[in-house]
């Protein structure tokens, strides 16, 4: 299980206690001790140094439910994070106190169906950290399996490696579309995913991207990552028609994948208006449980529609990009905390604002 916290003083006396900011019921987290399990022989214990807050993590804290999962009992939050090895267990050979390491953090079955044929992410049995009940990782420390901590490279930061998990939603939504050298991208949002999602398809290869939000300064951000063109849209529905020739006259080219990063009817009803006959729709977030959009017209000229759930086989592919250089994610960081009780409220509520904030992280 992702795996959670014991009182480090099991590890050794005088150590201090662990402790974690823990999700009490809506708008009320509170930092409190938090009790580790015991190592097991291929488990690692990580001292934590950098964990962002994910958009699932604030609607967990506003409403007590993301999706169909739904918080019943108190929860440690947190999921995108890095950190650095501090015990090992017997069985571990890829790893050595010191390393620094991002954490993929899901832990899948490996004897399901879907796992055995190499599509774990859609694990039935998935302990995935801060969702119900399986605790997070905003935590003084954790304890994971070592197959799922990957060493980072020298000039990778602990920060850049917290944000492995985000950058894995878009490597693994590109590698689900087929993105590449001939294929032109339309984002529709320029929130964190959409950002990633766009860097991720630069990085594939991919010609021409165009990035579509409804925010100023969220495409301004846009355009300082290196997207091509951007496309301020209305939030009303009937602006749909207008605003697809309005986009397909911007990329000034066929619009081979569409990546809708919101999830919303008129997102998705813009994506399939936009994109060419033959093309492929993304759908990656998750916005609406239920959507009322134009499939007929869009089967009519045979434009797939692709769902993308979380990641699977990314973390590799993720350091390589941020240790070359063909993505930098730093820019996307732009509130940093630490791990008091005040600065943990202060940060939610930064994050929950939204406004100039993309990602708001913790450094422990």
């Amino acid at each position: 299980m992702g795996k959670g916290g014991m009182s480090i003083d099991d590890h050794g006396e005088g150590k201090e206690e662990n402790m974690a900011a823990w999700l009490l019921g809506i708008n009320t987290l509170k930092i409190q001790p938090f009790k580790l399990p015991t190592l097991g022989p291929h488990d690692v214990r990580v001292r934590m140094k950098a964990v962002g807050i994910c958009g699932s993590d604030v609607h967990y804290l506003k409403t007590l439910r993301c999706a169909h999962f739904i918080v019943k009992e108190p929860m440690v939050i947190g999921h995108e994070c890095a950190g650095i090895i501090e015990e090992v267990g017997s069985q571990v050979k890829s790893l050595v106190p010191g390393d620094r390491v991002a954490i993929e953090p899901g832990i899948s079955c490996w004897r399901c169906g879907h796992c055995k044929q190499g599509r774990y992410n859609l694990c039935d049995d998935m302990k995935f950290f801060a969702t119900p009940p399986v605790h997070g990782s905003l935590a003084n420390q954790i304890v994971h399996p070592a197959d799922l901590c990957f060493k980072l490279p020298d000039n990778v930061s602990l920060e850049e490696g917290a944000m492995c998990e985000p950058l894995s939603v878009g490597v693994h939504a590109c590698r689900r579309a087929n993105i590449g050298p001939e294929t032109n991208v339309l984002i529709m949002g320029a929130g964190p995913i959409g950002l990633v999602t766009m860097l991720a398809a630069r990085a594939f290869g991919a010609p021409r991207t165009v990035i579509v939000d409804v925010d100023d300064h969220r495409l301004s951000v846009a355009k300082s990552l290196g997207v091509d063109d951007i496309v301020k849209v209305s939030t009303n529905i009937q602006d749909v028609n207008e605003e697809v020739e309005k986009i397909q006259k911007v990329m000034g080219a066929g619009i081979n994948v569409t990546f809708d990063c919101a999830g919303f009817d008129k997102t998705m009803s813009t994506a399939l208006g936009a994109t060419q006959p033959g093309g492929k729709v993304c759908l990656v977030g998750m916005g609406h449980s239920e959507m009322t959009v134009p499939l007929t017209p869009a089967a009519a000229r045979e434009v797939d529609v692709v769902g993308v759930f979380r990641y699977m086989n990314t973390w590799p592919l993720c350091l390589e990009f941020l240790r070359s250089g063909k993505i930098d994610v730093k820019p996307l960081i732009t509130h940093r905390f630490g791990f008091s009780q005040k600065e943990v409220e202060e940060a939610f509520e930064t994050s929950a604002r939204g406004g100039n904030a993309i990602k708001v992280m913790f450094n422990l």
